[in-house]
């Protein structure tokens, strides 16, 4: 039996049976989230751009080769992951973007620096100086932590959903995901020490 994407009614049969309509009705349904996913990691819009058409063309390309064990959803964000790493590489060629390595829990850094964001006023934590100060803290993470928190916490996918796109343990994800998580605790912790400091100076 061959898996199609319910969540948006695509059908992986018409697909590989060539039907560019269905093929038209996939990139609209995922686009804006592939376009997303590049831009953060990328931070260029024309970088965001070029990963979003190489994927949509590597997926065509390799539709018939699907077996459909996952959804199509998470496919697409595997093909998306890899053309983004392989340009952040051509980008920066002394760029480690393996997937592969062991995590090491005993590596686990633990930030040294936590701000209470609680006394901040709401416009501040929704501002679009602290949104493009996540995206930043968030592009200089290392890659394999990026890429996880970009998966599970900005795209919504879940624990299982996020290994299968990037071909990692299920564990491997929780621990990349702590670790990104406490990694961007820290950055942030720093930027809003500062605007809390502004904050009581008025």
């Amino acid at each position: 039996m061959v898996a199609n994407d319910t969540s948006q009614e695509i059908s992986l049969e018409a697909l590989q049976a060539g039907d560019r309509a269905e093929f038209a009705r996939l990139v609209d349904a995922y686009s804006t989230q592939i376009y997303r996913l590049a831009l953060k990691m990328l931070g260029v819009e024309q970088d965001a751009e070029d990963v979003l058409q190489n994927t949509f063309l590597k997926a065509m390309q390799s539709i018939k080769k699907f077996e459909g064990r996952s959804s199509l959803s998470t496919w697409l964000y595997r093909i998306a992951v890899n053309e983004a790493l392989m340009m952040l590489r051509r980008q920066k060629p002394t760029l480690s973007v393996a997937m592969d390595y062991e995590d090491d829990e005993d590596e686990l850094q633990h930030p040294t620096q936590f701000t209470d964001w609680c006394c901040l006023p709401e416009d501040e934590l929704l501002s679009a100086e602290s949104k493009g100060h996540l995206d930043e803290a968030i592009r200089q993470l290392p890659e394999k932590l990026q890429v996880v928190f970009l998966l599970r916490d900005i795209e919504g996918l879940s624990i299982r959903e996020t290994s299968e796109a990037l071909d990692l343990t299920e564990t491997a994800v929780k621990t990349r995901l702590l670790r990104a998580r406490l990694n961007l605790r820290e950055q942030l912790s720093v930027y809003y020490g500062e605007r809390m400091k502004e904050e009581q100076a008025k």
